[in-house]
């Protein structure tokens, strides 16, 4: 297991070396979402990244949008990584990987997947070969350079692999190294998590408007306050139930918005919807065969 602790491990070891290729196999929105945060912090320069998708009109649109070649059958592109990002649906990773296998993945290629209930076991076992794997799980507030992500390693991969899979997610936002034991409940949570306060911002913002606010101005206040509140939790370290008390002043309003809450039995359900999410994770991966075609 590697440790959050050896942080200076990761300063000091050349990460991204010069000439490296990085190729993407999945142009959706996170393929697009982490090939734009790399080309933008300079980690990889422009030529020497590619991308593959199932979809034409995905390549199509995702070499306009990052202005690097993007194709159909990536296969002849294989030999050239030295970097593999993995950003398929996790149904399509025995295709994809079966591509990445026949196009001939030099032994050193580090491949890093972001597939959600895909172990670093499964994805060796479908990849077939002794190729070190990282395995990552990040979310879609990527997409603005405010993502979560958790990485882990494989069998065969090392401190070196791991340095590089984070550089890789903290041009996107914060990565930590985690236990591969966690990865269903951090899918339920950070992963899915962006939706469970879009559900709460819309439901506060509807809320707004109820009490006479206008929708748009209901929108930025909510949303702003979200940004404000998550901010306060990790610029000051304080329990978020230190905050709240900060906020709630004996016989005022928020106390009694609060205990509405409560009878509403807000935690529980959050609770549930956690726990549901983890349950489902655990089984988003396809069924893996004991060994790989040859």
């Amino acid at each position: 297991m590697v440790k959050e602790s050896k942080e200076s491990a990761l300063e000091h070891t050349p990460v991204i070396a010069r000439g490296l290729t990085l190729g993407v196999i999945g142009a959706g929105v996170m393929g697009r979402t982490l090939a734009k945060g790399i080309l933008a912090s300079g980690l990889i320069p422009r030529e020497r990244m590619w991308a593959g998708d199932k979809h034409p009109g995905a390549c199509q649109s995702a070499s306009q949008e990052l202005g690097i070649p993007v194709e159909l059958d990536y296969r002849p592109r294989i030999p050239t990584a030295d970097l593999l990002l993995l950003c398929v649906k996790p149904a399509d990773a025995p295709k994809a990987l079966a591509a990445v296998r026949e196009g001939g993945l030099r032994p050193s290629a580090l491949l890093i997947s972001i597939l959600a209930g895909v172990t670093t076991t499964a994805l060796e076992t479908m990849l077939g070969t002794d190729n070190p794997v990282v395995r990552a799980m990040p979310n879609t507030p990527a997409v603005v350079g405010e993502g979560m992500t958790v990485v882990c390693c494989g069998r065969s991969a090392n401190e070196t692999h791991l340095a590089r899979a984070r550089r890789i997610f903290e041009a996107v936002g914060k990565c930590i190294p985690v236990d591969e034991v966690h990865f269903n409940a951090i899918t339920a949570l950070s992963g899915s998590g962006p939706a469970y306060h879009f559900l709460i911002m819309e439901a506060l913002a509807d809320a707004g408007v109820r009490v006479g606010l206008p929708r748009q101005l209901a929108l930025t206040l909510v949303a702003q306050t979200a940004l404000g509140a998550a901010k306060m939790v990790l610029a000051t370290g304080r329990h978020p139930a230190a905050l709240r008390d900060d906020v709630t002043t004996p016989a005022g309003c928020t106390i009694g918005g609060l205990l509405m809450l409560e009878d509403g039995r807000i935690r529980s359900v959050l609770a549930r919807a956690v726990e549901e999410a983890a349950k489902i994770a655990a089984h988003l991966g396809p069924p893996v065969p004991h060994k790989p075609a040859q």
